[in-house]
């Protein structure tokens, strides 16, 4: 057969591939793979860092300066431009790769046919000819041509934006990046990487997804600092100008002014902050798909999960199959473990299901080879969460039977017969119940129980209708123990101040058995079941979800029903979950919390992926969120009321001084020389306090600590103006000079009082912080006695006695700035 024949889908080998065409025809087509948008090329970054409206103004006014023969001012002003940019493009770009390093521990894989066996290998390996096998969650990993289709149905919303599942025939085609929602399927290959229907339209999974809280609320904050500078710059400029201080020299200052206000930096600190965060979730093995998540990870404040593999281990291990007298029966074994075989044959790798996992690796089972060899798979109906039951045709070459297995109560609803120790009767009321509460008993244990049911049929082919009129065979049981971190892990989320649902597939008897055991606690003892969230409205299910913490026997609408009631309350919501029905509740979510070992489709839509499905994990990635948002908080807050209050004085003073009081090269120093160590904040160290409880933008009180912080520091610079012209009776080139170092200092000094809400010396800095802010001041006092600082910044010595005058106005602000924080911090909610 050649390649072209398999390419094109006429029919795979019947062992797939081989090693060596598989690796021939990698070599040709190339790995399986779409180059997609996982951050920004070093050059637009680059490019970015000049975007901004008033740097573009700076570069503009530079150029008429350097026309108008002011050369050395042309130069200073664009020296201290790019330099400002190279700083956050070194560590903007130094951000992106560390995400991106990140994002390759996200692991994707397929199950293919190769030299005969079936393997799981990384979906960049396959190679046109592939013989591929899909099931429930998996994303479509290449373009297939399909080969079988037993009740298969593809979501196609990332090609169509068509949300209704499109069923799927033999000889169909299943586009890459589409989601199996229900059945099973094989295919071939017939295109990877960009030859695919989404490589040639990837342009479609580049959208701008929607804004985090985190976004809105930096957005907030643009907002109201662009009207306060265009009204200040506007004031600052039309009054100089009237003054008679030249308009040119007038626009130069009103736009360094402007400049000096603005934190053109806090692009570069706010995505340094979240990537060193998102690095150090990396090593607690919580993986960030997308950099805002860091931040908003840390503000979720209600976290919805399942019960299995989050309190307990996930890994399921059969533990007992008996009639419905309670007596071990090899027979409900076998009628389990092909009522739940994947694909058209029995498998023997075993099975995407974990509790069909659990069956096929019993010890129990592997005595029951011969049995099991005796049968063939004819066709089956799938599992889905509206019968919560799955179903197979099988026969043994004499008898053809319909296995059905599921939840008791749904295998039950159609059941009319139940064999016992060898007896068969009707199940009426009285016979419901006893077998009902045999299945509480097991539930109360902690075992998850699967009912198994039979009936004979006529036919090779079946469908969900034909699941009814059907005989109890017996029931499964499965144990899944809790972690031993759980109760730890819930304990300390509560500390965090986060409160759980746990939202679960299971009977609420089991789910309260764990909870027992894990030390949680039930709101009334009470659990609130799917049945009453059914016939709950949306007012009442909003109570229900902000009232009670587990849900057992809720389906995939309903979880997504409760997020969106919670968010709606003004929760942040986050939603771990690993299952393809989680999907609708992760996109819902606040965050999207996954697993590497989940399903791709819930992979695909979750903002944060764990590398291990824990709770613990999970906290310590709220932690590392929560100390970015408080990093990002702290240069907001030191560099808004820092310029806000050198612009206000600057701008007074140059009302009724002969001159201006500073020059446009020196205030843009003044504005690099400040940022220089701000950069460190981004990894600066974090009271424990402000780790919790979630916290989130309240602009109105980052108003409030600007103006009240910014007045502080005009009422120091006032002192130190009246010093200057009273007891000096400083020049222009003198006067400059001074005000320049103090306004320096001023910035960086106080930001070790405003850094934290607890007494400076008992809050200590990070090392970085410490080496840029020493070196930042040694500059800023040091530059006006080097020829740098005279020819290029027109700055000047500075006397003995008013170098010790600044020093004491520096000791003096700090002080007070020490003791304002503490009534602020407590009177207002940052």
């Amino acid at each position: 057969m050649s390649e072209k024949d398999i390419v094109n889908g006429i029919s795979p080998p019947p062992l797939g591939l081989t090693t060596e065409e598989a690796s021939s025809r990698l070599a040709v087509h190339g790995a399986n793979e779409i180059a997609m948008a996982t951050g920004r090329e070093w050059v637009r970054i680059l490019l970015a860092q000049f975007a901004s409206p008033l740097v573009l103004i700076l570069l503009g006014a530079a150029a008429v300066s350097y026309l108008l023969g002011e050369h050395v001012d042309a130069v200073v002003i664009v020296a201290i431009v790019v330099s400002n940019a190279l700083l956050g493009f070194i560590q903007e770009y130094g951000a992106q790769r560390s995400l991106r390093a990140l994002r390759r521990f996200v692991t994707r894989t397929a199950r293919v046919k190769r030299d005969g066996k079936r393997v799981e290998l990384p979906v960049a390996q396959l190679v046109p000819g592939d013989l591929v096998e899909l099931e429930v969650g998996d994303l479509v990993p290449a373009d297939l041509a399909l080969y079988t289709a037993d009740d298969l149905s593809l979501d196609e919303s990332t090609l169509t934006g068509e949300s209704a599942p499109v069923v799927k025939a033999k000889g169909d085609a299943a586009q890459m990046g589409t989601a199996v929602v229900s059945g099973y399927g094989t295919g071939t290959v017939t295109a990877t990487g960009h030859s695919t229907v989404l490589g040639r339209t990837a342009a479609l999974l580049t959208q701008k997804p929607e804004a985090t809280d985190f976004e809105q609320g930096i957005r907030r904050f643009s907002d109201f600092l662009v009207r306060i500078i265009l009204l200040l710059t506007a004031f600052v400029f039309l009054a100089n100008a009237g003054l008679g201080k030249g308009w040119f020299e007038s626009f130069l200052f009103a736009v360094a002014l402007a400049v000096g206000i603005t934190p053109e930096v806090l692009p570069a600190i706010i995505t340094i902050a979240l990537a060193r965060g998102a690095r150090r979730m990396g090593r607690d093995e919580v993986v960030v798909k997308r950099l805002m998540s860091v931040e908003d990870l840390g503000n979720v404040d209600i976290l919805c999960c399942d019960k299995t593999g989050t309190l307990t281990e996930g890994v399921f291990s059969l533990d007992g199959f008996v009639d419905i007298d309670g007596n071990p029966d090899e027979g409900v074994l076998i009628c389990g473990a092909l009522a739940g075989a994947a694909g058209q044959g029995i498998p023997e790798e075993g099975a995407a299901n974990p509790t069909d996992r659990a069956t096929w690796a019993s010890e129990s089972l592997g005595r029951c080879r011969e049995q099991l060899g005796a049968y063939r798979i004819l066709d089956r109906n799938a599992f889905d969460f509206r019968r919560r039951r799955s179903s197979s045709l099988v026969t043994n070459g004499q008898q053809t039977t319909l296995l059905v297995k599921g939840a008791p109560e749904s295998v039950l609803d159609v059941c009319t017969t139940a064999n016992g120790s060898g007896s068969s009767e009707v199940i009426g009321p009285e016979v419901r119940r006893r077998i009902e509460e045999m299945v509480a008993q097991y539930e109360k244990a902690g075992r998850r129980v699967l009912a198994v049911a039979e009936r004979p049929f006529d036919g090779k082919e079946t469908t969900e209708s034909d699941e009814a009129g059907l005989t109890l065979r017996g029931l499964l049981l499965y144990h899944d123990p809790p972690k031993p971190e759980a109760g730890e892990a819930l304990a300390q989320l509560d500390r965090l101040g986060v409160g759980i649902r746990i939202l679960t597939g299971d009977s609420a008897t089991v789910a309260r058995e764990i909870c027992r055991e894990v030390g949680l606690t039930l709101v009334e003892h009470r659990i609130v079941t799917g049945d009453e969230l059914a016939a709950a409205s949306d007012s009442e299910l909003r109570k229900l979800a902000l009232t009670y913490t587990v849900f057992a026997r809720v389906s995939p609408e309903q979880k997504h029903r409760l997020v969106g009631a919670l968010r709606e309350a003004g929760h942040v919501v986050g939603f771990l979950g690993d299952g393809v029905n989680d999907a609708p509740a992760l996109r819902a979510a606040d965050i999207g919390i996954s697993v590497d070992s989940g399903t791709d489709v819930a992979k695909e839509a979750a903002d944060v992926v764990l590398l291990r499905k824990s709770l613990a994990v999970l906290a310590r990635g709220i932690i590392e969120g929560r100390k970015t948002f408080a990093n990002i908080t702290k240069y907001i807050l030191n560099t808004v009321s820092a310029n806000f209050g050198n612009m206000i004085t600057v701008a007074a003073s140059s009302l009724f001084l002969r001159f201006i009081p500073l020059l446009p090269s020196q205030i843009l120093l003044n504005n690099f020389l400040s940022d220089f160590p701000m950069i460190m904040v981004a990894g600066d160290r974090v009271d424990r306090e402000m780790l919790q409880r979630p916290r989130r933008w309240q602009i109105g009180a980052i108003g409030r600590f600007m103006v009240v912080f910014g007045l502080l520091s005009v009422a120091f610079d006032l002192i130190l103006i009246v010093g200057l012209l009273r007891l000096w009776r400083a020049e222009a080139p003198l006067f400059r000079t001074a005000w320049f170092v103090e306004s320096a200092c001023s910035e960086m000094i106080v930001t070790f009082a405003i850094r934290t809400r607890l007494p400076a010396f008992r809050s200590l800095p990070s090392r970085g912080l410490l080496l840029c802010s020493t070196i930042a001041l040694m500059v800023a006092v040091g530059l006006p006695y080097t020829s740098l600082g005279q020819d290029l910044f027109l700055l000047v010595p500075l006397p003995r006695g008013m170098l010790l005058f600044v020093f004491g106005i520096l000791v003096l602000y700090f002080l007070t700035a020490e003791v304002l924080k503490r009534p602020f911090f407590r009177h207002f909610e940052l």
